[in-house]
């Protein structure tokens, strides 16, 4: 009914002679970000073996603008991912480097890691400027569907409608949990059925049902999608058993049985290889709908005529979690939770009025560089107070795809290279791709400090693949490039003020300088004046922090760090109003932090903490 009634109104327009030779000025902007989509998960990224997987609508995306083949995401994990993109800073000026965050700094648990990550934030300031807001100054109406996930968890503060987005939703749609497992409540043909099959067979998704409903009401103005889907996220399944069937019948294996596990090796995962045709299926039907629906600014054109749209993921695949493998991102190395290539290099196209179609491009884009190139799509100014760390790639896309030197930093000097901070869980690593070359520091003992990788030869062009795979660590062969590079590498986190991870003095195997560390005598509180006296014992301590709480006791305790001076042998502070809980953290010159009290994850008698609950065990103001 509603495509009749397009239909109706193209005929009318023409019979009319109202056609307009004048594009509008300001473009629409669809951006689709899928979520845990591996760069070797899509058909058109095949380069060794072929993918199993089918997604014909991404596929002729890529044929009717560019594909990047050096796409990457601005992190390794989804909401510090999210969080620059949305604001066009660099995670690490965020404080935003992993999911979750606004925790005291502890190890994952507290004997078997050497290494703890440090405070990062629970959330998204309010300060930065969003694209939403940006273009909501500029007459844009803004939407948002699917997955959020900037805050400390999907529900809390801030969400779409605080930082700028007209309209929101976040349901689950197709990838909420099948119950009781995902063997059962296949989704039917049946009009009752909240996930009734379509007449391709795939299952309705509200995630996307409420974006088209998003573009048809705001079709009138200028609008901005953000389209963040759930997919192709755990848990991982299937509503449509039809779509199961068939690539059980594909892949060669037998329908499954047990639906706790799946642990065939490398892409052999029907639920998974179901689910990227899904997501592809989604995606199709939104350009479907901007393909077939006129634009009411621009008489006898259709809306995809008018729009820009980027496809990309959050990070790179996740290629197995317990009981599960999922996807295999080979010949990348590693996957997503991990700063090496298959974590970071993502599927990335993007077409538009001002793209020409069917072009390839080994050019290094990144997630952040999208903010400034949607404010030069669409004439929007950079507000004032919003520092942007991406480059505007308009230029690159409207002349030349291929030619590097298009792709300026804010100095004008041509972007060669690209910054990755992860001290977080076991991968504990940054990274630093120049050029060519790639280089890793690792944070964790026992593993090389630094590691050097050639992936091409002559970047960008002929951008010859060298070793993609970082299996061959050349810093013993090329000392002075490594070294080179790891001082650019923390120049540039230096000057993002970008957090470091500290050694946990509670490791039960041997650290240099662990037994070293200070202990802990006394400590007091004087109104809001808070004081802790240590004793060292060899290691000198250099600096110290208060870790405090607004909300403790609350669901979704928030904590945050205030800065605290050294003095005689104390650590002191003032606590911020509206303190409920803190914690003193003292850091000696060999990176050791000890923090008391000590934030446990298990607390006595075996119970455990409740999640986020460290008020538990912390001093009460």
């Amino acid at each position: 009914m509603i495509r009749l009634l397009f239909f109706s109104v193209f005929l009318f327009s023409t019979a009319s002679g109202l056609f307009s030779k004048n594009r509008p000025s300001k473009p629409n902007i669809v951006l689709i970000l899928a979520d845990d989509l591996g760069w070797q998960d899509v058909a058109c990224y095949d380069i060794d073996e072929p993918s199993p997987m089918e997604t014909p609508h991404i596929d002729s995306l890529a044929q009717k603008g560019v594909q990047f083949w050096q796409g990457y995401s601005p992190a390794p994990t989804c909401a510090p991912t999210r969080c620059a993109i949305l604001s066009g800073r660099h995670p690490a000026v965020l404080q935003k480097t992993h999911v979750v965050g606004g925790n005291p700094p502890t190890p994952y648990n507290q004997t078997e890691h050497p290494i703890m990550d440090p405070w990062f934030s629970g959330r998204m300031k309010m300060e930065e400027v969003t694209i939403a807001e940006a273009l909501r100054a500029n007459g844009y109406v803004s939407g948002h569907t699917g997955k959020w996930h900037t805050a400390i968890d999907h529900n809390a503060f801030p969400q779409p409608e605080d930082q700028g987005f007209d309209f929101t939703s976040n349901h689950l749609g197709a990838s909420a949990a099948m119950r009781p497992h995902r063997l059962t409540g296949f989704a039917t043909k049946e009009k009752n059925d909240p996930y009734q099959l379509d007449q391709e067979g795939f299952p309705k998704d509200q995630t996307t049902e409420d974006a088209l409903e998003f573009m048809e009401q705001s079709k009138e103005k200028a609008f901005f999608l953000y389209y963040a889907a759930w997919l192709v996220h755990t848990p991982i399944h299937s509503r449509s058993k039809e779509l199961l069937e068939k690539y059980c019948n594909k892949l060669g294996v037998d329908f499954p049985d047990d639906p706790s596990s799946w642990t065939l090796a490398g892409q052999k995962n029907p639920y998974y290889c179901a689910m990227v045709e899904m997501f592809d299926h989604y995606v199709g039907q939104l350009l479907q709908y901007l393909e077939e629906t006129p634009d009411p600014r621009w008489s006898g054109h259709m809306l995809i005529e008018n729009t820009y749209v980027i496809l990309t993921s959050d990070n790179g695949g996740m290629e197995r979690v317990p009981n599960e493998i999922i996807t295999d991102n080979y010949p990348l190395d590693r996957g997503k939770i991990n700063a090496r290539e298959g974590g970071v290099r993502v599927p990335l196209i993007i077409s538009g009025p001002e793209v020409r179609g069917g072009q390839q491009s080994n050019v290094m884009i990144n997630g952040i560089d999208f903010y400034p190139t949607i404010l030069s799509w669409t004439g929007t100014p950079r507000p004032k107070s919003q520092v942007l760390d991406g480059c505007d790639i308009s230029p690159l896309l409207r002349e030349n795809p291929k030619l590097a030197d298009l792709v300026k930093e804010k100095d004008g000097e041509v972007r060669n290279s690209m910054v990755w901070h992860f001290p977080h869980g076991v991968a504990q690593q940054s990274t630093l791709r120049r050029g060519g070359w790639k280089l890793i520091y690792n944070y964790m003992p026992g593993r090389p400090t630094v590691e050097l990788f050639k992936l091409y030869e002559k970047y960008p062009k002929p951008s010859k693949r060298v070793d993609i795979e970082e299996a061959v660590n050349l810093a013993n062969q090329f000392p002075e490039q490594a070294e080179s590079m790891r001082k650019e590498l923390f120049q540039r986190l230096d000057a993002m003020n970008a957090s470091y991870p500290y050694l946990n003095p509670h490791f039960k195997r041997s650290l240099d300088g662990k037994d070293q560390v200070c202990a802990i005598v006394e400590n007091g509180k004087e109104g809001s004046k808070v004081w802790v006296q240590f004793q060292e014992h060899g290691n000198q301590v250099l600096k110290g922090q208060i870790v405090y709480t607004l909300n403790g006791g609350q669901r979704s305790e928030e904590w945050y760090l205030a800065p605290a001076k050294l003095k005689g042998g104390r650590l002191h502070g003032i606590l911020p109003k509206g303190t409920t809980h803190y914690f003193f953290n003292l850091i000696d010159e060999k990176n050791f932090l000890v923090s008391y009290p000590i934030p446990m994850d298990i607390l006595s008698a075996g119970k455990t903490r409740p999640k986020g609950m460290y008020s538990l065990n912390s001093l009460e103001n």
